[in-house]
């Protein structure tokens, strides 16, 4: 049950290395054991069972855990959509809402280009009429490149994008890592957000020397306190969601997870 404020404490799987079905279940085994309330995970660890919804389904809700969202990221995006190809993005919203998922997460390529914007838009505002129909949400996940430049990639995906059709999962560690306001863009664009990736790091930006520098969260320097500010003035209601990720693959598990649960409930009260 979600608290009174309306906010909910969620954890992104890929804090652990998953080789198959047991290791994705023990990774919700470990969340569920931190106290999350929901979990978001990659599309990879799931496609593989996607015709056996019945029985992974059944193994998912055991764990007395909400399936916040399955995500679609890769390193290549369709070139015309600079999102994922259709066909995968009509399989994993597929199997995604045979397994329960709330919501399919999109992320996509930043491009400078307008025109080759337009098409992303419109592109995502397919999928979010292909998902309505499944019952779930679509929800674009950014990167710190769309906000970059004072945000104007970002603000114009809020403009191009129909609001009843495409939400946005915003990664306030991304955007904070971007060199932007994370905090003033949510109270601007409160009623759009579904849900906020919370991220830290010893400093902003990436080195060639520290190509990778974000740590558990709470152990950093992304101060998330103006962020709950701005959550409480906006009444803002929606997923918290702890992601550990690190792009030199190493899996921190537990030992991550665990103190980030208790920084969500000490800065945000959940």
């Amino acid at each position: 049950m979600a608290p009174a404020s309306g906010l909910r404490a969620g954890c992104q799987t890929n804090a652990w290395a998953i080789a198959d079905h047991a290791g994705f279940l023990h990774a919700l085994d470990r969340i569920h054991a931190h106290g999350y309330s929901g979990f978001e995970t990659g599309f990879r660890n799931l496609q593989a069972r996607f015709g056996e919804a019945k029985s992974v389904r059944a193994g998912i809700e055991a764990r007395q855990l909400t399936f916040l969202g399955i995500h679609i990221f890769l390193l290549e995006y369709d070139r015309e959509t600079s999102i994922a190809p259709w066909d995968l993005l009509t399989r994993v919203a597929d199997g995604g809402a045979a397994l329960g998922a709330e919501r399919l997460i999109l992320s996509g390529a930043s491009i400078a280009d307008k025109t080759a914007r337009s098409r992303k838009y419109a592109a995502l505002n397919r999928g979010g009429e292909y998902c309505r129909k499944k019952g779930m949400r679509l929800a674009y996940h950014n990167h710190d490149r769309e906000f970059r430049d004072g945000g104007a990639e970002i603000e114009e995906l809020m403009s191009g994008c129909d609001p009843g059709l495409v939400s946005v999962l915003m990664d306030a560690g991304h955007a904070w890592f971007g060199g932007a306001d994370a905090a003033a863009f949510l109270e601007r664009h409160r009623g759009r957000i579904d849900g906020m990736h919370l991220r830290d790091f010893r400093r902003r930006g990436a080195t060639e020397a520290d190509p990778d520098p974000q740590v558990a969260l709470g152990q950093g320097v992304n101060r998330l306190e103006p962020l709950a500010e701005a959550v409480r003035k906006a009444g803002w209601r929606g997923w918290l969601i702890n992601e550990e990720e690190r792009l030199n693959n190493i899996k921190p598990g537990d030992a991550a997870v665990g103190p980030a649960r208790e920084h969500v409930h000490k800065i945000f009260g959940v």
